[in-house]
């Protein structure tokens, strides 16, 4: 673990040399106690329905991060503030290496018409134990006053998190989220804790500490999923590719559609961010990309408008990126990218 005082890692980050091919999150290792906002990164990829990789996503985000330039047109110097990226805890990559082939089992047997009840609680009871390793490493740095956001991982990863912000924050919350998908299934592919059922989780699990879910950009759903979120009555609110495409092309503006994005939203946000909201150009590695989605700049324009709109992010996550074949790091690069941006946002928020 690094001991670099803030002090030193401004002074090294505006030193303008390059940093060393080994260092951290910016090209910097800043000691976590000194950090306003500590990321925590989780190496999980156990549940991908699809194909895996987003485990490599924390690792590759650092090493893409260390080309970014740190001004910020919006949030200015985000990393004045102090971010630290903590080192990825061995025991979790140990059990998603072991938990992954249980789960490719389990859906092989699926496809056919069986099933794998060994595999499918293996894989159940890894996911548990990656879920209460995050809650407890998010409280230990809430609880010490500092925010902490999540790099994932699937998007199952984040839940941990979102539970400690439940047990934190007395008043509530809103939820934020950016996704090709609802992730309202249930158990999907007989996963308690899969990457497609994290907002049916929030939701089921967390009670009123949540009280708002507004989506935007989903566009690959299925009928029981709009049934449930029919069922959330005014707890849920969803912004679907197609119909902002739709009210764009008659005339609508993007700044319109945010503020009504935003309308929906409690005083306190968590955003929770799968790459796979972008459109696929942005993200072509990642696990389920879909057609369609926001841009680069929408998805910047939206996290903007949050900050300018006098709301406190509490916390929030990015997950699903996953590094391309044969060392291309273009998804990595967006990652990092977008990660800086999120960081901006939340620092440029009230400290909590």
């Amino acid at each position: 673990m690094s001991n670099r005082t803030l002090a030193e890692v401004v002074r090294q980050l505006e030193s303008g040399n390059p940093p060393a091919e080994n260092a951290g999150f910016l090209g910097a290792d800043l000691n976590p106690a000194e950090a306003r906002l500590v990321l925590v990164p989780v190496p999980w990829d156990a549940t991908t329905s699809y194909r895996p990789g987003t485990a490599r996503g924390p690792n590759a985000i650092i090493g893409a991060s260390h080309q970014l330039d740190l001004e910020d047109d919006a949030f200015g110097r985000p990393y004045r503030h102090g971010i630290a990226f903590l080192p990825e805890t061995p025991g979790i990559s140990e059990l998603n290496a072991l938990a992954r082939p249980a789960a490719e089992r389990a859906i092989a047997a699926i496809e056919v018409g069986t099933d794998s009840p060994r595999d499918v609680a293996q894989v159940n009871e890894a996911s548990a134990e990656v879920m209460r390793w995050v809650r407890s490493a998010a409280r230990k740095h809430l609880d010490a006053g500092q925010c902490v956001a999540l790099v994932g991982g699937d998007h199952s990863s984040p839940f941990g998190l979102i539970e400690a912000l439940a047990e934190v924050e007395r008043g509530g919350f809103g939820l934020l989220q950016i996704d090709a998908h609802h992730d309202f299934r249930r158990a999907y592919e007989g996963f308690t804790w899969s990457h497609a059922s994290i907002a049916f989780n929030v939701m089921e699990r967390l009670g009123d500490a949540v009280t708002r879910l507004v989506q935007v950009g989903i566009r690959d759903y299925s009928r029981e999923e709009a049934e449930y979120l029919a069922s959330l009555g005014e707890r849920g609110r969803c912004f679907r590719d197609r119909d902002l495409f739709r009210a764009r092309a008659e005339g609508a503006s993007f700044a319109d559609l945010t503020l009504r994005i935003l309308e929906g939203l409690p005083e306190r946000v968590h955003v929770t961010f799968d790459i796979d909201g972008l459109e696929p150009q942005y993200c072509p590695s990642t696990g389920t990309p879909v057609p369609g989605g926001l841009s680069y700049n929408e998805a910047g324009y939206l996290i903007e408008a949050l900050v300018r709109s006098g709301r406190k992010i509490v916390g929030f996550d990015l997950c699903e990126v996953a590094p391309g074949p044969d060392g291309m790091e273009w998804d990595a690069n967006v990652g990092a990218r977008l990660l800086y941006r999120l960081c901006g946002a939340l620092l440029a928020c009230p400290a909590r």
